[in-house]
């Protein structure tokens, strides 16, 4: 199943012994798992482990133990796990000053709607941004969308096979050269469609070989 159930987390007492070991292993996967496009534009893409991680930091903050409150975490959560036909990402507008930022986000209106994946010598694959609620207003977009792509057997294949990867953006303002991925992040998005095997951080260390 590649959705996230309450059975797959640590109870708080888990969690608290086992944090600094996940915590460890979820950071080192995600190594592979950024894009920049741009100076600006980071693409940060999500699977089951980076996910449970933003969940049991949740439980944990929050103090969170009770069932009902637990799966209503995981329904805010789950949709950012690839289901084995798609790639999740976070995307990041990043300036490090406020008041740049503030300026150029209206500048930047509509760029989460032009962010693409092309494999190979296939037609390119637009994100679907912010399906959960609109981040954008009348006068500028947001500093962060959650991003769904969407591609066929095809493009799976393909990126699958060692086809080259690229994600680029479509955006006036934003004209910048689209980026190539590192075949170690190829290596690591190809995991977000075999999932039939697929063993998350928690599990290896509740469940060790």
């Amino acid at each position: 199943m590649v959705e996230l159930s309450r059975d797959d987390l640590f109870t708080l007492e888990e969690y608290s012994e086992k944090r600094s070991s996940f915590r460890s292993g979820v950071l080192d996967e995600k190594k592979n798992r950024g894009v920049m496009v741009g100076n600006h534009v980071h693409l940060i893409f999500e699977n089951k482990n980076t996910i449970q991680y933003q969940v049991q930091e949740m439980l944990r903050i929050e103090k969170i133990f009770e069932a009902k409150d637990i799966q209503e975490e995981l329904d805010a959560y789950n949709p950012l796990i690839p289901d084995g036909k798609n790639l999740k990402a976070t995307m990041l507008i990043e300036y490090v000053d406020v008041e740049i930022r503030r300026e150029e986000l209206t500048k930047l209106k509509g760029i989460e709607r032009n962010v693409w994946f092309k494999v190979g010598d296939t037609e390119k694959v637009y994100g679907i941004a912010d399906e959960d609620l609109e981040r954008e207003d009348d006068t500028k977009t947001s500093a962060v969308h959650f991003m769904r792509f969407e591609f066929n057997e095809t493009q799976i294949a393909k990126f699958k096979n060692g086809a080259g990867v690229v994600v680029g953006i479509d955006h006036d303002y934003y004209d910048v050269p689209s980026t190539r991925l590192h075949h170690d992040v190829v290596n690591a998005l190809v995991s977000d469609f075999c999932y039939k095997n697929y063993q998350t951080t928690a599990q290896k260390l509740l469940r060790p070989p």
